[in-house]
């Protein structure tokens, strides 16, 4: 087991956004977290790597608590993509070899010139090596940051929503770059999406939040569409397609009028 959260409490100021989050996750898996706005989800991410002190409860990492780690031995073994990143003036090359920082001493040896080479052919980043990030797409930006979080070479991955502003092609190759990192370097992953469809599509296992609590922490086989309406408020179908679970949100009766009947209930 590579990460173990047990009763974990965080608010702000006096506003509670996590109240007693536990769940636990194996190695190689990917967790996507779901949940409404507001639910807790990037504050859970970062709970989980310390950026957040929780105010209660627990997160150990292959067996250690967090709290008795220092920065760089967490960044050694948690990478991080936040939900919002700076315009950078960096080359691609020059960004991704940020992610050595919590592994280099004096210098960037060979070693962290391999990995960074490395990381940038699984993200099919070469071709942008020398490009400044800030001249970049929002999807070939966002990958850049992914990159930078694998070339820390870590075992647990967090993304909080890597797919924000992205189009649908965009939002495809970057998952499906990062499911074959996963797969590749034998990681774990938790993400925090909005679209429940793509977590559907991607992730072994789904936690939901529902007001900073564990509605349900459940798998491929044990999501159903009840948890997700509780969740969302919404009514939903889920299909199978082509061997892949889809979600179709469905119209309670009111909702199937004609507009003209709409206008005229206003």
């Amino acid at each position: 087991m590579i990460l173990s959260v047990s009763g974990i409490e965080f608010a702000y100021n006096s506003r509670p956004v996590l109240d007693g989050v536990t769940f636990e996750l194996h190695k190689g898996q990917i967790l996507g977290i779901l949940g409404k706005n507001g639910a807790g989800k990037s504050t859970l991410l970062k709970c989980l790597n310390g950026i957040l002190q929780a105010h209660r409860g627990t997160v150990f990492l292959n067996n250690q608590d967090i709290r008795h780690l220092r920065g760089d031995e967490i960044a050694r073994m948690v990478g991080y993509v936040p939900q919002r990143y700076g315009n950078e003036p960096l080359t691609v090359y020059d960004a991704v070899l940020l992610g050595r920082r919590p592994h280099i001493r004096w210098t960037a040896t060979r070693r962290d010139l391999e990995v960074v080479d490395a990381v940038l052919s699984l993200m099919r980043l070469k071709a942008f090596a020398l490009r400044p990030v800030n001249e970049l797409s929002g999807g070939e930006a966002q990958k850049v940051i992914i990159a930078r979080a694998l070339a820390q070479e870590p075992e647990l991955l967090l993304l909080d929503e890597p797919l924000s502003n992205l189009d649908l092609g965009n939002q495809v190759e970057v998952m499906q770059l990062m499911k074959r990192a996963v797969r590749e370097r034998d990681l774990t992953a938790i993400l925090s999406l909005h679209d429940v469809n793509t977590a559907l599509r991607f992730a072994d296992r789904f936690l939901l939040l529902k007001e900073g609590r564990v509605h349900a922490f459940a798998t491929r086989e044990t999501l159903s569409a009840a948890i997700i309406e509780e969740v969302y408020g919404v009514r939903v179908l889920l299909q199978e397609i082509q061997g892949y679970p889809v979600m179709v949100p469905w119209p309670r009766p009111f909702e199937s009028q004609p507009l003209k009947e709409h206008i005229d209930a206003i």
